[in-house]
């Protein structure tokens, strides 16, 4: 196959070796693991390329798609892809694709893996043994909240917001802990009412009941700060906040005035709203567990996105319909046809 495929960072080779395999000329970003490339960088490799496999954390804006008129498509190493303007990709008549599907479960859970660190004082816990303060134990050392009825014997409510597939994974699992589960996704009320775990609710009844509330939504115009001062106020003083979502979703420094002020007792989080950066004054506090990005991040999952997201690229150079096409009407437009013709 002929062809140029500009790979924005280095991705597992499970998806390099199929681009290889396939015999298209190939150009992976030199960086370090943790580097990302300049905006010059990125202009010059798509300029160069017919397909770009790009990650999430490169914007792909109407600059970078407008600087190569024979560009055929974007692939994303990511089931999200705010860091790409769809809208824009397809008045250019440019196909966009994912990673959908096979990252569920792992970033399920991380979700869980998050609540209960917070619930149980885990990284407390682990720093408290290693700077030494381990003398005697007591029994009132660093208490945590139960997740199951546990001792108090209250069944714990947990509140999902969004209800896809992460969503629902995360529901799931819930029913090991005789969690009620409360969810909340005006795109998904139906599922939510069908759902044999979950229970629909409104967003401020959700906040204020939940013991736990997990995020789960996609980033928008309509999702951006969707949890704010006012929404933090509405929960339990004992609630604890989970977002292994998208960073932007939480009101970052409202979220520190929360756990700082005990208006909340803990969060949870694996992004954050300008990441890497942290809000000032996060990672001072102790009961916040924070994470860097590390969602999808095992060897299988990430081995299975490379290969989508490789797929999804070869299709596009192709000029076959990508499997994971986000923006499928483009394929029937005039601006693709010019394109690609």
């Amino acid at each position: 196959m002929t062809g140029r495929i500009f790979v924005t960072r280095r991705i597992r080779d499970a998806g390099l070796d199929l681009l290889t395999e396939a015999g298209v000329e190939l150009q992976v970003w030199p960086g370090a693991e943790e580097a990302c490339p300049s905006r010059a960088e990125v202009l010059e490799g798509v300029r160069w390329a017919d397909v770009v496999l790009s990650v999430l954390t490169e914007s792909i804006d109407r600059e970078v798609m407008e600087t190569n008129p024979r560009l055929r498509g974007v692939a994303n190493f990511a089931v999200g892809f705010d860091n790409i303007d769809v809208p824009v990709a397809t008045e250019l008549g440019i196909p966009v694709s994912n990673t959908p599907g096979v990252l569920t479960d792992t970033t399920a859970d991380l979700t869980w893996a998050l609540l209960l660190s917070a619930a149980r004082n885990v990284a407390v816990g682990d720093s408290y043994m290693r700077g030494g303060h381990y003398k005697a134990w007591g029994p009132n050392m660093l208490l945590g909240e139960d997740v199951s009825p546990g001792g108090d014997g209250r069944q714990k409510v947990l509140g999902i917001l969004g209800f896809g597939r992460i969503g629902q994974a995360v529901a799931r699992r819930a029913l090991g802990f005789d969690m009620r589960v409360f969810a909340y996704d005006p795109f998904a009320r139906e599922a939510i009412e069908a759902d044999e775990q979950a229970e629909w609710a409104d967003l401020d009844e959700l906040l204020r009941e939940s013991d736990f509330v997990s995020v789960h939504t996609l980033l928008s115009d309509d999702t951006r700060h969707l949890i704010g001062e006012r929404e933090l106020s509405l929960m339990k003083p004992t609630a604890y906040l989970i977002n292994a979502a998208r960073g932007p979703i939480i009101d970052e420094a409202a979220l520190v005035r929360a756990l700082r002020d005990k208006t909340i007792a803990g969060a949870g989080l694996d992004v954050y709203e300008r990441e890497p950066a942290m809000a000032e004054g996060l990672a001072e506090l102790d009961n916040a567990i924070l994470l860097p990005h590390l969602g999808s991040a095992t060897r299988g999952t990430r081995n299975l996105m490379a290969t989508k997201a490789a797929t999804n690229a070869l299709a596009m150079l192709k000029g076959e319909r990508a499997p994971n096409c986000l923006n499928p009407e483009v394929y029937d437009g005039e601006a693709y046809r010019k394109r690609t013709g």
